[in-house]
């Protein structure tokens, strides 16, 4: 199930698509009819786990039940994962559909490749409309769209300033709230669309990227509850190579008070890998108008004074700052949920929700205090793994169970347009899950590959595979360190099997499929021994 097979798409792939989507509305009869409007909405650091439809503890008591209305008429991947999670790297693979060794960006700041093929420009081709508000985050002009409106670099949560295809780089700050903001231009850009067109619309929102800063009429919200601490709150990373003891993005020892939990008082005798925070923070409150900063500190403020007066320490002070941090992050969900519904009521208000998919995920997942942590990248289950929720009219509805990675978007949305799929992507179409079928020679293993090292949370470099039981993961460069996982044992990865004589079949059989990955996808990273060994 590779690339050949949609090469020579033909107008047959047209007529399928049509009958799937052969219920659509009179009042949108047009080329509409007979190949599907997209609508990709992403978030930025969204867990599975703090997204009521998976069912995890957190989102119990903060649900997203207008994103979950994606699922119960559509689709919920269990299994879904990204090939490097973090963010630029993550939205250059769905574009491209190919790893980060292939387009470039393998790392935050720069590498997209100029000559890299986008799925927009191809769908463009295939006659669809296309635009993409909200978060771009990649350091070069968009191309593949006919209209965009897109944040400064990470963008602001307050009054953030964006730009337009007409004036690429010339930054307008628009008052309101990003996630607010970003639908507004979305509902807007459908509005006033070409409707004689079928269209592929990216809305990409800021949230819930650090610094978790709510809308402010949920200041409040969550005040008085206690979200549940995970298991493993307190890892002390035994029996694990140095990567997981030398990252710093610990909850209790990199998580600043004063930038990220918004203890302002605390701004003061930080270690210098923190220092940055205070200008940042400080820039933060300077983008607010004096009501929304009066707001602000009418809220935050008695609830910082109450923290500093109990003088905590220890674990109690890590267990504040996790509490704090969870209720922050899950307020600026509630935004993103709230936005999402209003999206999806523009579209069955407007008669498109029976020619429209609708794909909700994240550029990748995030740590709610595993192992003590926030962030990402590890290839530990919660960095690795994110959140897929896909509403295919006439497609299947449940759960998907298959491991699908996010080089398959790129490839899924061009043969849902009958158009020609590059034959240099490296994902596959989802389209045969998303009709209910179980293809036999679907992957069996993911390869993952992150290389932002020495960098923001000294996170080693490091590759692996995972497949449905096992995990092997080779950290790298200043550092020789293996680690292998039962995951079906050890869900949250806290024994490391690598090198003990009883799972020696285990590792080469793993160690072969790395190899055969790295093959498969050209990495030149390579790896040190010989396989058959």
């Amino acid at each position: 199930m590779k690339n050949n097979r949609f090469s020579n798409l033909s107008l047959a792939l047209g007529s399928v698509c049509c009958g799937l989507f052969s219920s659509c509305s009179q009042q949108n009869k047009n080329i509409q009819n007979e190949r599907p409007n997209i609508i990709h909405i992403m978030t930025d650091d969204h867990a599975f786990q703090a997204l009521s439809a998976y069912g995890c503890g957190i989102s119990q008591v903060a649900p997203t039940p207008n994103i979950d209305r994606i699922a119960q008429n559509g689709m919920l991947f269990q299994h879904a994962y990204v090939e490097n999670s973090i963010s630029a790297p993550s939205r250059a693979t769905l574009l491209t559909g190919l790893y980060s060794h292939k387009h470039g960006q393998e790392i935050l700041t720069n590498g997209f490749k100029p000559d890299n093929v986008v799925f927009p420009e191809l769908l463009q081709q295939a006659g669809y409309q296309t635009a993409i508000v909200g978060k771009w985050h990649l350091q070069v002009e968009p191309k593949g769209f006919d209209y965009y409106k897109v944040l400064k670099n990470q963008g602001d949560y307050y009054n953030p300033e964006f730009t337009t295809k007409e004036h690429y780089g010339e930054y307008v700050r628009e008052e309101g709230y990003a996630t607010t903001l970003t639908t507004d231009y979305a509902i807007d850009w459908l509005e006033h669309r070409d409707t004689t067109k079928p269209f592929c619309l990216m809305v990409h929102h800021k949230a819930p990227h650090r610094n978790f800063m709510p809308e402010p009429k949920y200041y409040d919200l969550y005040e008085d509850a206690e979200f549940p601490y995970p298991d493993n709150f307190f890892d002390d990373y035994e029996n694990r190579g140095g990567a997981a003891k030398s990252q710093q993005m610990s909850i209790m020892n990199d998580m600043t008070l004063g930038y990220d939990l918004k203890v302002t008082e605390m701004n003061k005798n930080l270690p210098p890998h923190l220092e940055w925070s205070i200008a940042d923070w400080e820039r933060a409150r300077a983008r607010m108008t004096p009501e929304q900063l009066a707001a602000w500190d009418a809220s935050y403020g008695p609830r910082n004074k109450a923290m500093l007066d109990a003088n905590l320490s220890g674990k109690e002070l890590a267990k504040w700052k996790y509490q704090r941090y969870i209720k922050d992050y899950m307020r600026t969900i509630k935004s993103v949920d709230d936005q999402i519904g209003r999206l999806l009521d523009y579209l069955e208000a407007n008669n498109l929700t029976e020619n429209t998919i609708v794909v909700y995920t994240s550029d990748q997942g995030f740590y709610m205090g595993e192992h003590g942590w926030f962030d990402k990248r590890f290839m530990y289950e919660e960095s690795f793994r994110t959140p897929l929720l896909m509403r295919l009219p006439g497609g299947k509805k449940g759960d998907i169970p298959q491991l699908v990675q996010n080089i398959d978007y790129a490839p899924t949305f061009l043969e849902l347009a009958g158009a020609p799929i590059p034959a240099d992507i490296q994902g596959e179409s989802l389209l045969p899950l998303l009709k209910g079928e179980r293809p036999e020679n679907w992957r069996n293993s993911l390869y993952y590959h992150y290389y932002e090292y020495p960098a923001e949370h000294s996170v080693k470099r490091h590759y692996g595979v995972r497949d449905d039981r096992y995990k092997l993961i080779h950290f790298y460069n200043d550092i020789d360190v293996w680690e292998l996982y039962d995951l079906q044992e050890d869900p949250h990865e806290m024994n490391n099997l690598y090198g003990k004589p009883s799972y020696e079949a285990v590792m080469k059989r793993m160690r072969d499929e790395l190899y055969k990955l790295q093959k498969q996808y050209d990495d030149p990273v390579g790896i040190r021994f010989n396989v058959s060994d």
